[in-house]
């Protein structure tokens, strides 16, 4: 019985895992054909400019859109050498960094 409820635990890590990978995956995609469709910068350069920006592991990254057409940012979610979360946007179009957020949660 032991067994089996762990081969279920199991099962439903890696599931997990995999979705979450894919999921990932697809919002890469997802932000590499919106930035060539609209002349953005890569999300390559986007991310060496938030890491010269803020140093550190960069946990999760996301290309928004700044209230009706006003442009792009990408959002990058930071964890320093301390261990404390940023919030890094930089201009999709421009490369600027245009915000740096501790993120207090």
């Amino acid at each position: 019985m032991k067994t089996t409820l762990m081969t279920v635990v199991f099962s439903a890590l890696s599931l997990s895992a995999f979705l979450s990978t894919a999921q990932a995956d697809d919002d890469i995609r997802e932000m590499k054909t919106l930035s060539e469709g609209l002349g953005l910068i890569s999300l390559e350069e986007a991310k060496t400019k938030a890491l010269e920006a803020k140093p550190g592991v960069i946990e999760d990254a996301d290309l928004e859109d700044r209230d009706f057409s006003k442009g792009w940012d990408y959002e990058f979610e930071i964890i320093d050498a301390d261990g404390h979360e940023w919030e890094v946007y930089i201009d999709a179009k421009t490369g600027e960094v245009r915000k740096i957020e501790k993120d207090w949660f």
